[in-house]
């Protein structure tokens, strides 16, 4: 017999300055459960897990614990004040008779010393402390909102092995992919202020997320087919039966007040970077530069070679120097030895992860515009700053609202939306990720796969490196770099384990520490490891490709017309048919020439 529930939240419902935020949220979670809660920025599930956590009373809605159930929640933003040190921190989320031996161990293990002040840790630093109150006490369940925001890859790579070792059930928030799918085995989706769940972790939601619109926009149709009809029969029925028109006249109204009630999915961010024109086909050349600081090397010996249109990503734990690296290869710092050639013709554009380019008193428009007017120039055009801010999911009233006020994924998609209405050929993103909904997440890597300069990408987010880079530059300690092929995974293939904690990698690699990294090795032309037929295969691909997206734009074209179904719902049906099947087609052609390129160069 199923052991009970160890929490339910029943029929759950909250509204803020009138508009409901949540109006019908169900949840449970049992003995030993792990479970992701998800949805868009701004749907409301930090609020649901702090209802979850008995810190939010909802309008409606019955919350029930089971006695002696042991529950902590880490919050996005904790509150440390009141404490001397991080280790008072830590130990005053363990319960009466809890060993204190555990705050010190995870204190360690995330590598603080327990002795820093909290009131002067930086954002990685108070998220560790954080962690280590919240899994003291080896509770029965963890609530925890984005634990892995400002954590590099080794601690995100121990907090994961501590979350899969644990006895707690786990509700989680993150939008982190692999952290999500490696834990998670039941989701629970709050979209449009409802709860929906399913029993399969987060590696199969998205799939069952897009069938789900897919249904509901299936029945969005047959309810305007409805009204059309209905509106039909109004004008040309049988008008001698009055009392059926009244009835059907009400019915009629009553389907169009449910079509105006429907809320639908919250919008998509739309980007698009804007381009300067082409650099030089080199962009970046080091040539055995090092830097170091008193007796702390950041990079020794380093030559490397960025030719344009490269997807680079740089990898390595807090402390090793990354944004100094990329100081760096951008020649906005000098090195101590060797020599930074840049290309010809280079616009950068750099997106900051301190965000400290925002002032809090500016306003989001003042942002965007640098306080002159109310255009922001995009690609050569002007546009109005409201409009440009709409692709960004702002409102209009948020125009004139102060920096200060904004969450931190507000901040970070106004960042980029300021860096991308800049024409570059070079990106240089400092941990683009962080505060990103997957949906945007999902964007991001769309508009960066259609950006035709160069990107240096410093990110944490293993999912989000494999999807965009096209090699990975990763510290192996002191000082030293190397450069391998591919993303993240890749990476892990070849080099045999993932990155060190800074401390770790310095002992690890002292003693074979070579003097220079080289640049990466390119394959050798050789024989071709592809028959006849596949040869021919990856020739006429790119052609199919180019037509499949032609006849993809023509047809979205087609749809966009607001009036298309009401005027002619058969055209809509098989544009929409053909449309769908367009979409399949030309993704498992990219597929098979992706795979036929890995052959031929394999």
């Amino acid at each position: 017999m199923a052991a009970p529930p160890l929490l339910t939240l029943q029929d759950a419902a909250l509204t803020f300055g009138g508009t409901p935020l949540i109006t019908r949220a169900d949840l449970s979670i049992s003995p030993g459960e792990r479970a992701c809660l998800v949805g868009r920025n701004g749907s409301g599930k930090s609020t649901l897990m702090r209802i979850v956590a008995g810190l939010v009373e909802p309008d409606r809605g019955r919350l029930f614990v089971q006695p002696g159930t042991t529950i902590r929640y880490l919050a996005q933003e904790p509150d440390f004040s009141g404490f001397d040190t991080t280790l008072d921190f830590v130990e005053s989320g363990l319960a009466p008779g809890d060993a204190t031996h555990r705050a010190r161990y995870l204190l360690e293990s995330l590598g603080l010393t327990g002795a820093e002040d909290p009131t002067k840790l930086s954002g990685g630093e108070g998220r560790r402390a954080a962690l280590a109150q919240a899994l003291a006490p080896e509770p029965d369940v963890l609530l925890l909102d984005e634990p892995t925001n400002h954590l590099d890859l080794p601690a995100i790579e121990w907090l994961e092995a501590e979350l899969k070792a644990t006895r707690a059930a786990l509700i989680l928030i993150s939008h982190d992919r692999r952290f999500l799918s490696a834990l998670s085995r039941a989701t629970i989706w709050l979209d449009r202020g409802e709860t929906r769940r399913i029993e399969q972790g987060f590696s199969g939601f998205e799939a069952w997320r897009d069938a789900f619109f897919e249904e509901e926009e299936r029945e969005q149709h047959k309810l305007d087919r409805k009204i059309v009809a209905e509106e039909h029969w109004l004008r040309y029925g049988v008008t001698a039966r009055r009392k059926r028109n009244v009835r059907r006249l009400g019915n009629l109204q009553a389907l169009r007040q449910s079509r105006r009630e429907l809320r639908r999915p919250v919008g998509q961010v739309s980007m698009q970077a804007g381009e300067a024109e082409s650099s030089g086909s080199l962009v970046i050349e080091a040539r055995g530069v090092s830097k170091a600081y008193g007796d702390r090397r950041i990079v020794d010996g380093l030559s490397l070679r960025v030719m344009r249109g490269d997807r680079l990503g740089v990898v390595g734990a807090n402390g090793v120097g990354k944004t100094t690296l990329i100081n760096l290869l951008t020649g906005q710092r000098a090195p101590d030895a060797g020599d930074i050639v840049l290309g010809t013709n280079l616009k950068p554009v750099f997106l900051d992860q301190t965000r400290s380019t925002l002032e809090p008193g500016m306003t989001v428009s003042d942002v965007l515009t640098g306080g002159r007017g109310d255009s922001v120039t995009v690609n050569g055009r002007s546009r109005h700053v409201v409009g440009y801010l709409k692709d960004f999911l702002f409102s209009p009233e948020q125009a004139r609202t102060p920096v200060s006020v904004l969450s931190g994924g507000e901040r970070n998609r106004l960042l980029i939306a300021r860096a991308l209405a800049q024409p570059s050929n070079l990106l240089v993103l400092d941990e683009p990720t962080n505060d990103l909904d997957l949906e945007t997440l999902d964007l991001l890597q769309e508009m960066l796969g259609e950006y035709e300069g160069t990107l240096i990408l410093v990110s944490h987010d293993r999912d989000f490196l494999d999807r965009v880079t096209g090699s990975v530059l990763v510290s192996e300690g002191e000082g030293r770099w190397v450069e391998y092929a591919g993303g993240y995974t890749d990476m892990l293939a070849q080099r045999g384990s993932g990155v060190e904690a800074r401390a770790a990698a310095g002992r690890a690699k002292a003693e074979t520490k070579p003097e220079r990294s080289e640049p990466r090795e390119r394959p050798a032309p050789g024989k071709p490891k592809l028959g006849f037929k596949d040869q021919h295969e990856l020739k006429t691909l790119p052609g199919r490709i180019e037509k499949l997206e032609a006849a993809i734009r023509q047809l979205k074209g087609i749809l966009d017309d607001p009036d298309l179904y009401a005027r002619d719902p058969g055209r809509f049906d098989k544009a929409s048919a053909t449309l769908a099947q367009a979409e399949t087609e030309l993704a498992a052609a990219e597929d098979r020439w992706l795979e036929l390129e890995m052959l031929r160069d394999g």
